[in-house]
Order: C-alpha cells, then sequence, then structure tokens
C-alpha cells in the first residue's frame, strides 16, 4: 500500500513538472514581491501598457488598484487608457475576432493566469509568467518573427523586446531517433540563432554514445546590465498578475494562521474538560 502511494506521489511530481512548461523547458523562480507595494504598481503599470493592448483582465476592476498604493486620481492620470470611469472592468477595445484574424488565436484573459498555470505540487504560476516572459527570442521562420522556449510556437510577439534588448539563443538536442531499418541512433543537433532572428543549424550522427538525452538551451543578452532591469520588470509584471489572480491572498493566509491558533488554543480547553469530565469515572 505504502508502495502505491509513493508510487502515485512520485507520478503526480513528474506530471506536474512536465506540465509546468509546454516546451520541458525548466521554470525559473520568480521572486516573491507580493507584499511589495512598490513593485506592484511597476507591475500594474507595464501590465496597463504593454499588455492591455491585447490582453483583458475582465474580472478586474480600476478602483481595485487602490488596494496596492494607488489614488483614484493617479489611476485616471496614469492608467485609464481603455475606460471611462475608475470602476470600470479592464475592458480591451480589441475585437475577439480581429484578434483570431490576426494572431490566429484570442489572446486570453489574464484576470487569473496566474492561478490556471499554477500546479499544487510544482510550479507557481508566477514562476511561469517570469520565465515565458524571459524566453522570448527571435526567429525568422515564424510569422511573428519570434519564439518562445516555454511555448514553442507562441503566437505571441515579444512585447517586452525594447526593454530587454538583442538576444543570442545556443541550442543543443540530443536525441534518439529511428533509421530506415528500424533501429535506433543517437543524434545531435546544435542551433545558433542571432539577435536578428537568422539561424544556423546542424546536426549529425552519435556514434558509441552511451550518455542520455539533452535539450539544453542558452539565451545570451547582449547587455548585461539592461537583462538584470529587464529581469527586474517581469518580475513586477509577474507578481502582479499574482495578485490580481486573488487580492485577498494575503489577507486569506493572516486569516488562516489566527484560525489555526484558535483550533490550538481550543484543542488545548477541550482536552482538559475531557479530563475534568471524565476523572471521577472508572
Amino acid at each position: 500500500m505504502i508502495k502505491k502511494l509513493l508510487g502515485v506521489i512520485a507520478l503526480s511530481l513528474s506530471c506536474t513538472v512536465a506540465m509546468a512548461a509546454e516546451g520541458g523547458h525548466p521554470l525559473d523562480h520568480a521572486p516573491d514581491r507580493l507584499n511589495d507595494m512598490a513593485s506592484l504598481q511597476n507591475g500594474a503599470k507595464l501590465f496597463v501598457n504593454y499588455c492591455m493592448g491585447c490582453h483583458s483582465a475582465n474580472s478586474m476592476r480600476y478602483n481595485k488598484l487602490t488596494d496596492i498604493g494607488l489614488t483614484e486620481e493617479m489611476i485616471e492620470k496614469n492608467l485609464l487608457f481603455t475606460a471611462d470611469k475608475v470602476g470600470e472592468l479592464m475592458h480591451i477595445a480589441m475585437r475577439p475576432e480581429d484578434a483570431k484574424k490576426w494572431f490566429g488565436t484570442t489572446p486570453p484573459d489574464l484576470s487569473v493566469i496566474a492561478r490556471a498555470k499554477s500546479h499544487n505540487l510544482g510550479a507557481s504560476g508566477t514562476d511561469y509568467v517570469y520565465t515565458l516572459m524571459r524566453s522570448f527570442y527571435r526567429d525568422t521562420s515564424k510569422a511573428s518573427g519570434w519564439n518562445n522556449l516555454v511555448f514553442p510556437n507562441i503566437a505571441m510577439p515579444n512585447i517586452l523586446w525594447q526593454l530587454q534588448g538583442p538576444v543570442t539563443l545556443d541550442r543543443t538536442v540530443i536525441h534518439k531517433v529511428e533509421q530506415q531499418d528500424g533501429s535506433e541512433a543517437w543524434e545531435r543537433t546544435v542551433s545558433k540563432y542571432d539577435a536578428d532572428g537568422f539561424s544556423v543549424i546542424k546536426t549529425e550522427a552519435l556514434k558509441d554514445y552511451e550518455g542520455k538525452a539533452v535539450n539544453k538551451s542558452v539565451l545570451t543578452p547582449a547587455d548585461a546590465r539592461q537583462a538584470a532591469v529587464f529581469d527586474n520588470n517581469v518580475a513586477d509584471l509577474a507578481n502582479f498578475l499574482d495578485w490580481m489572480s486573488e487580492p485577498m491572498q494575503q489577507q486569506r493566509k493572516q486569516m488562516g494562521v489566527w484560525i489555526l491558533l484558535f483550533l490550538a488554543l481550543f484543542l488545548v480547553v477541550a482536552w482538559r474538560l475531557n479530563a475534568s469530565y471524565w476523572k471521577h469515572v472508572k
């Protein structure tokens, strides 16, 4: 029974890791800034200025942003571009049918994307967004001119490319291929993408290879200092999406602590009352 239970847990963990990123790319851990008001405000600014051209947040009202330290006057002056009143939902002007025609699919609403991409036994949705937005690279073979390590063949272009700066990609893949006679052989493919998206791909057969499968991708920014600033902004954006998916999560966690303390105190009282009630019963 114990072996079966451990097997189920191991299978769940492996499935969670596999689902963490569609392309099998490992997810980086996003900095936890859920209590950082300045970070959330910067994330809100980035979301409105860069994401809301295509992505809505139909479950969020602009005036809810007062919970992260913004005033209604600040919201109206700096963030209210697609609505007339601060109490309106965060809709976008682009019509779904136009989006599907332009991008091949309708961009998803991002109200709860962080919760939708989270897994109980694996990486959080914040980690997913944080890694996704830092994994774009130029690819001239794609209609948008962009590709992504976390979500291969993504229809979305890199909306933050000006903040990120040029990047190059080096990828090495070693895997088994089936030959004409039905046998399997190891093969290595090395791909190099320059900052403009042009690629050089070389494939060679590996004889007497006794290792294991390899899928390694390395993105290299042209300017490390600019990349560090970009990573900081993406962390703020990811944390804002995490906050937006459940604005009350911090209060919920704090309330949970108090409830557990109350239950612990009640347990002690109930235990002593039980002992007092039955002490004369033999």
